[in-house]
């Protein structure tokens, strides 16, 4: 009977174990989603990885930027098209780094839209509901990565990946963010 009772207690701890260690980047996601609603800038600094995360917007708004300024055809055939492909990273580099803030994050879980570092002043505060046609996909990329894919209805081409890193047993943080569009 003892016997039976520490097999039991032990299969429930496992499989305890097994689902928090497995819904920790769902609970993750959804406190990242709710500071970033709420504004609660002390709340994202612990969530979010920011000097890793504008590393990624940088990458994934380049590769964006080279790929559009390359199917326009007034820049590939201008000579000076060649050196704004070569200066527009190292603006949007700079730009970056001032721009993705706690209020900026918020402002792409509402809208499922990345920054647009050409914008100037602070976002505008979301309204109440304004996220009611975003729609969030939850899943694993792999053992230490984690998406949360929000996609507007409106724009049901467009998607925003906001990609959580195991940092720890059971922490996640959001590192990188993965831009993907149908059209590219």
């Amino acid at each position: 009977m003892t016997k039976r009772l520490l097999t039991g207690v032990v299969l429930a701890a496992v499989v305890l174990f097994a689902a928090a260690w497995g819904l920790a980047p769902v609970f993750a996601g959804q406190a990242l989603i709710r500071a970033a609603k709420a504004g609660d800038a002390r709340k994202l600094e612990q969530l979010v990885d920011f000097p890793a995360l504008r590393t990624s917007l940088k990458d994934e708004l380049n590769k964006e930027l080279i790929a559009r300024m390359g199917r326009d055809p007034r820049v590939t055939a201008s000579g000076l098209g060649g050196l704004g492909m070569m200066l527009a990273p190292m603006i949007l580099s700079g730009a970056i780094d001032t721009v993705v803030t706690p209020e900026v994050l918020a402002e792409m879980v509402t809208t499922a839209e990345a920054p647009d570092p050409t914008r100037r002043g602070a976002p505008e505060p979301a309204d109440e509901g304004s996220d009611k046609d975003i729609h969030k996909a939850w899943g694993y990329r792999d053992m230490n990565h984690f998406a949360v894919t929000l996609t507007d209805r409106d724009h049901p081409d467009q998607h925003l990946a906001l990609i959580l890193e195991r940092r720890g047993l059971f922490t996640w943080k959001l590192a990188a963010v993965d831009l993907q569009s149908e059209s590219q």
